[in-house]
């Protein structure tokens, strides 16, 4: 499955995503030792929702669209985190990962970016101008194991890759095995979207097989049937949650799924341990 961020950006999936990792990071800065935040697949960091790529799938009508117009108050740090790239009432931008981190910066903070391929790592630095923010052109998986451990006692690493790669997933759980060999204490979030039910339990049982203990699932199944052969939802594995965020996840869950849900449909969007 081809996942290139540009085509999707503020859709559903990037809505769950960003609202969760503002909440983890958040938690996670409750206390004032510092962070050292990585994100692997970090793609351009800013999106134009009403170009090319964007316009031609039109997924962020059913996404942030519909998120900055929901009043919900668990809902106010995504929005105001759409909102800080923008100008107006209407968003024309939409940030990814790399520059949602930013925002969430402290002094003490650091953030390492890391995006693969040229085009993308070009648009990337120019998204990224003006923060303090590294940015490194690498092998994804490469430059995961080559951060850890992190600079900092305490971190997180985001892993959000397109899926083009038919080994991906393979490459995910191998390069999860070693990470965790060498920063065992990490927190670490992998992205995935979700086609058919079957095929995922089969990666979430390699994963839980791996005995990395506190693994945390996250899924949302925007139908209330699967739609065969279609983007079916998104979900992500979390190592190593910190308990304020696990703790105030359930409402903030709901939130997402009742915003999002298509006409029609209920949806689901459920944490489970997979290890705890």
């Amino acid at each position: 499955m081809n996942y290139r961020h540009a085509f999707h950006a503020g859709n559903s999936a990037d809505v769950v995503k960003h609202s969760l990792l503002i909440a983890l990071v958040q938690a996670l800065q409750l206390k004032q030792s510092a962070l050292t935040l990585i994100d692997t697949h970090a793609g351009c960091g800013l999106y134009d929702l009403h170009g090319e790529e964007a316009g031609r799938t039109g997924e962020a009508a059913q996404g942030v669209l519909r998120a900055l117009a929901d009043p919900h108050p668990l809902l106010g740090d995504y929005r105001a985190a759409v909102q800080a790239v923008n100008v107006g009432d209407e968003p024309h931008l939409y940030p990814g990962s790399p520059r949602i981190l930013a925002q969430l910066m402290r002094a003490q903070d650091f953030l390492i970016l890391n995006e693969k391929h040229p085009e993308d790592a070009r648009f990337l630095r120019g998204a990224m101008r003006g923060t303090s923010a590294a940015v490194h052109q690498r092998d994804a998986y490469e430059f995961w194991l080559a951060m850890l451990p992190t600079r900092t006692p305490r971190g997180v690493v985001v892993v959000d890759p397109p899926y083009e790669q038919t080994d991906e997933r393979e490459r995910i759980t191998a390069t999860l095995a070693a990470a965790h060999r060498k920063w065992a204490h990490g927190v670490t979030v992998i992205w995935y979207p979700l086609k058919e039910r079957a095929a995922h339990a089969r990666w979430k049982e390699q994963l839980r097989r791996l005995g990395v203990p506190k693994l945390l699932c996250v899924e949302h199944w925007l139908y209330d049937a699967d739609q065969p052969g279609l983007y079916n939802g998104a979900g992500l594995f979390i190592v190593n949650p910190p308990y304020a965020f696990t703790e105030a996840l359930p409402p903030l869950l709901e939130a997402l799924r009742a915003a999002l849900a298509p006409e029609g449909h209920k949806g689901e969007l459920t944490a489970t341990w997979l290890r705890e």
